[in-house]
């Protein structure tokens, strides 16, 4: 409310704002009274006893979402069908809460349209002109989602173009990332999809383990100007992207989303071969490696592939392996 009400004033630098997000994986392994699992992680090298265990509780985490509600709920009863009416519960609280967000009649009605039709959408590129099927123009759609954006129900993950700091932004075709992964199987009703999948990979197209690692990364930063971009070729035609891009001192890393050879990360090399450093990271769920590789042109660089599990201890591993 505070964000959206401009007649509230704050005192200039005596201030301090904290994004207050969904609880993280290492935050549900405590709620949920995983201490010995929570314990490894802070193990380097990473013991491959404990892989299986670990995956196996992301996977859950992953199906269960971070919101407080529905993990405290899930850590006392172990229940999946008990969360239904909760995850229902929180939508209808957000549609309820929209008169606080529209300035108008006319954005309460967008807002109202774009909310359930958002978490159907996660993980996908977007356009605002007819969103979701809807009647309404790109100009109307972009500052309903500016407006939730504030509220921070959702974030627009928008292209950068360039390998290097300072970073070219490019404010279009963004793809959606919603407040919580546990949310969006149960809106978008994929979480049988999710359930019965093999690899975290594999659920809802490869959508979910974007999503959820896009959660993981938000995580790391409680700053409320953190936010994610993902890389794009700056040239017309082209089909190269990387699902994300990460800061780390002065490097810009690309993060790949995905499961298979090293030969298959084709939009990687790319990004690799015009990068100014020898760094790539992939989040998949297998063991934890460090390898060196080359891309397709021949550059050798350094692949980092971590598991979903160890996603919020990216910066411990990076000062071990960059420094």
């Amino acid at each position: 409310e505070s964000l959206l009400d401009k007649q509230i004033s704050f005192p200039v630098g005596r201030v301090e704002y904290l994004a207050v997000r969904p609880c993280s994986f290492r935050e549900y392994l405590l709620a949920t009274g995983e201490m010995n699992s929570l314990g490894v992680l802070e193990e380097y090298p990473f013991p491959v006893y404990a892989h299986e265990r670990l995956i196996t509780l992301f996977k859950e985490y992953t199906l269960v979402g971070g919101m407080p509600e529905i993990v405290s709920n899930y850590s006392g009863n172990r229940d999946l069908v008990r969360l239904q009416t909760i995850y229902k519960d929180l939508l209808v609280s957000y549609l309820d809460d929209v008169e606080k967000y529209a300035r108008n009649s006319t954005l309460d009605n967008i807002i109202r349209y774009i909310i359930p039709h958002a978490f159907s959408s996660a993980s996908t590129r977007i356009t605002y002109s007819g969103f979701g099927g809807s009647p309404y123009r790109s100009r109307e759609v972009g500052e309903a989602f500016r407006t939730l954006e504030k509220t921070m129900l959702l974030k627009l993950i928008f292209p950068v173009v360039n390998t290097r700091l300072p970073l070219n932004i490019k404010y279009r075709s963004p793809r959606l990332q919603m407040v919580d992964t546990g949310m969006v199987n149960h809106i978008a009703g994929i979480q049988n999809d999710v359930f019965n999948s093999l690899l975290i990979e594999d659920s809802w197209r490869g959508r979910i383990a974007g999503h959820i690692a896009g959660q993981e990364l938000l995580a790391i930063d409680s700053s409320v100007l953190a936010g994610l971009n993902y890389w794009t070729r700056d040239e017309l035609n082209t089909q190269s992207e990387i699902d994300f891009i990460y800061k780390y001192h002065d490097l810009v890393l690309p993060i790949e989303v995905k499961s298979g050879a090293t030969g298959r990360l084709r939009s990687l090399h790319r990004f690799v071969d015009k990068a100014p450093h020898p760094y790539a990271i992939r989040i998949y769920s297998g063991m934890f490696n460090v390898e060196h590789s080359r891309s397709v042109s021949g550059r050798e660089f350094t692949l980092v592939s971590l598991p979903f599990y160890l996603i919020g201890s990216i910066d411990s591993i990076l000062r071990k392996i960059i420094g």
